[in-house]
């Protein structure tokens, strides 16, 4: 008969010393599936004079049972293959199926030889294939039982596990099993057995395979009241492949104590719990099984029950084996993984060692020697300074890649959050800049106005990352703050918080963040720069650069001569720019010019020897013609208006509330509103608008 000539040959291959009780067995499976005699399997298995014995292999041919048998000859043709024979299948009429499992053996003078190693653990982005981090599932089955035993048990527990089981509606139950021998004396027996496990644990029931339970027993039942130590719980998930739930276990570091191949589509792993009542292991089971699911890994939940059943190893489940893959893998105990993954889901970056090369590239420059792409940036000043104009300069300067203020400008898209101006008034302002600089629309910037219709910072945010999240944004520009601000902005806590909201602008779209608060009230020339914006110190601490500008008294002869030359035109008034930079070194002061509707640079050097106004000389001291006296009589009435509508918006408006915006004294604030005459000053310093 050809077929048997065949499989003789394949045989003549295999050492059957070299097998495990279970690998022999299999090969009897697979000569009576096809067609073979025990006669034959006998002569073979006579080869191994240390563990034949006459007549064994009659009795065990009588346990296989057809159908209920699915082991075939292909898994003797894939051992005698692995051994070097090449088989001549012509007219044979079959061809080996393979298992699915993955596995492949290869022979060794000694035997079976595992490529795994216990305890190894794959890189976090190691590539998960059929093989990669699971061993070839051919070892001595009464070592890899022994080393399970020992990962999860005390000598003294009592374990309790199945090796018969009944079928139903084409599934394999598990029978009650046996729980009255302890982990020392299973292993025992185990070492004494040379192989044959049947011999300690019962002969497994033909394509079902065997159980275990993972926890210890007290040796008088199976149920949870049973359990004497809830120490594991069972992972177990058999929605995606086998090799994706391996890279999933390994990347999540779990606790493993035991991990074994079920010999079907899932991998088994033990997991450490270590609960001190059935309360608190429900509650971690719970826990655990969130995690893998977020994961990507979805538990089956029918096995949260500590005295659940699991998949032992070292056994056959139909012509697949369970086997023993690792053994204590990831952290060492349920407490040392929860906080290391509670650690690495509180969504901050991980802490990394100090490096000497391979340093990361800084990010580009947008503006030139003060801010990097991706940094934020305050602007600060008084009411007067034209700090709408900088910052509408800024965009385009950034839109066209101008300089701004004398410094170099990178070019990309900017958006300008315009919460204070009108749409109308917003839109001139841009036409009106563009023209001063004679730079034509190029639609690099973006407008958002949002006047009456602004919202508080930390739900502005979000708005905004979502709507800006596709329109890659070199820098998005928000003026001013102070329609934004949530809570007291003296509170440093508060303000920390109101902070933090431009930092996850500039982190989910990658953008610079650039922003305008006022000075506070009084002279601010005597202070530091720093120091000048209103409100906790945090605004002029939290930004990566922080510009500042501040009014230069000019002397009346600087004043003759720019009114000699601008005598139809209110002239231009002058300013000191000041910077405190992260980056960057401190650059040295910068005199400018502004006048409507643009700042800039004193190149001549005119205001080099002027001094910061101190908020005490008079305006009507200074030699204006009647034009002059007029126009800035109209600019206090505007200033005014914009300090009594800022002030609303944040709660009622008074005198106090003014002189901080205005950053003048109280008599000041009096005398302005006096002279405008559309508002009442009441009781407390109450303003209202007639």
């Amino acid at each position: 008969m050809k077929e048997k000539t065949d499989l003789r040959q394949a045989l003549s291959y295999i050492d059957p010393a070299a097998l495990s009780y279970q690998e022999w067995v299999s090969v009897g499976m697979g000569l009576k599936e096809a067609g073979y005699t025990p006669e034959d399997w006998e002569q073979w298995s006579a080869r191994d004079s240390r563990r034949y014995h006459p007549g064994e292999c009659q009795r065990k041919w009588e346990s296989f049972h057809g159908a209920a048998n699915p082991v075939t000859g292909g898994t003797i043709v894939r051992m005698a293959k692995s051994c070097g024979w090449e088989p001549q299948l012509s007219g044979c009429g079959w061809e080996p199926q393979l298992s699915g499992c993955g596995w492949e053996p290869q022979l060794s003078g000694r035997g079976w030889e595992p490529n795994h190693k216990e305890g190894r653990g794959l890189d976090w982005e190691e590539e998960i294939g059929s093989s990669a981090g699971l061993p070839d599932s051919a070892r001595d089955s009464e070592e890899e039982l022994i080393s399970y035993l020992e990962a999860l048990f005390e000598p003294e527990d009592y374990v309790g596990y199945v090796t018969k089981s009944y079928e139903k509606d084409g599934r394999h139950i598990p029978s009650k099993g046996c729980y009255d021998r302890t982990a020392g004396r299973l292993i025992e027996e185990l070492r004494r057995c040379n192989g044959d496990i049947g011999r300690v644990l019962g002969d497994c029931s033909p394509g079902a395979g065997a159980w275990i339970r993972f926890n210890p027993l007290d040796g008088k039942g199976v149920k949870n009241e049973n359990v004497t130590r809830f120490r594991y719980a069972l992972v177990e998930s058999d929605s995606i492949p086998i090799e994706r739930q391996m890279a999933i276990i390994t990347k999540l570091e779990l606790p493993v104590a035991a991990l074994v191949h079920s010999g079907g589509k899932s991998l088994h792993a033990v997991v450490r719990v270590e609960a001190e009542s059935y309360e608190e292991y429900r509650e971690r089971v719970d826990w655990l099984y969130s995690v893998c699911k977020k994961h990507g890994l979805e538990p089956d939940c029918q096995n949260r029950n500590p005295s659940r059943l699991s998949r032992m190893p070292g056994v056959m489940r139909g012509e697949n084996r369970q086997f023993l893959v690792a053994a204590n893998i990831g952290k060492a105990s349920w407490s040392q993984w929860k906080e290391w993954i509670e650690s690495a889901e509180d969504g901050l970056p991980g802490i990394e060692k100090e490096l000497d090369t391979g340093l990361p590239e800084l990010a580009p420059e947008l503006i030139g020697g003060v801010l990097r792409q991706g940094h934020k940036m305050l602007l600060a000043g008084p009411s007067k300074a034209g700090k709408s104009y900088a910052l509408i300069e800024l965009a385009v300067s950034i839109a066209e890649g101008l300089s701004w203020l004398g410094f170099p400008c990178a070019q990309g898209r900017v958006l300008y959050v315009n919460l204070e101006l009108d749409r109308a008034s917003c839109l001139h302002r841009f036409q009106d800049v563009r023209k001063a600089l004679g730079v034509p629309m190029a639609h690099q910037v973006d407008i958002w106005n949002l006047r009456g219709h602004s919202v508080p910072m930390d739900e502005l945010a979000p708005k905004l990352i979502r709507r800006a999240k596709k329109k890659a944004y070199t820098a998005v520009i928000i003026d001013p703050i102070y329609k934004v601000i949530t809570g007291d902005e003296n509170s440093a806590d508060q303000m920390a918080n109101f902070c933090n909201q431009f930092d996850k602008v500039c982190t989910e779209l990658g953008t610079a963040v650039i922003y305008c608060h006022h000075h506070s009230k009084g002279a601010q020339g005597g202070k530091r720069s720093m120091d000048r914006a209103s409100g906790s110190g945090v605004f002029a601490r939290d930004p990566d650069a922080l510009l500042d500008l501040i009014e230069l008294d000019l002397t009346e002869e600087l004043l003759n001569r720019v009114n000699q030359e601008n005598p139809e035109t209110q002239p231009p008034t002058g300013w000191r720019v000041e910077g405190t930079l992260r980056e960057f070194p401190k650059f040295p002061q910068r005199d400018i010019w502004f006048g409507y509707p643009l700042h800039w640079v004193d190149r001549e050097g005119l205001l080099k020897g002027c001094k910061p106004w101190n908020g005490l000389t008079p305006y009507n001291h200074l030699r204006c013609s009647p034009q002059q006296k007029a126009s800035r009589q109209q600019q206090r009435r505007q200033s005014v208006e914009l300090a009594y509508e800022a002030c609303a918006a944040r709660g009622e408006v008074t005198v106090e509330a003014m002189c901080g915006y205005l950053g003048v004294t109280e008599k000041t604030v009096r005398r302005r509103l006096k002279e405008h005459g559309g508002f009442t000053v009441g009781a407390r310093g109450r303003v209202e608008k007639q």
